[in-house]
């Protein structure tokens, strides 16, 4: 399951929540982008 945030209200969206279309559920936008996550940074000896 994929969490996508839309691009215009800035709301969190489940991936199931999207169904068939790729419109957000809150405003009605079509544009959303997968938020990164921070990466923990190892270096090596």
């Amino acid at each position: 399951m994929a969490i996508y945030k839309c691009f215009q209200c800035e709301k969190k969206i489940k991936s199931d929540e999207l169904e068939k279309r790729f419109v957000c559920p809150h405003c009605g936008t079509r544009i959303f982008y997968k938020p990164r996550t921070k990466m923990k940074t190892v270096k090596a000896d």
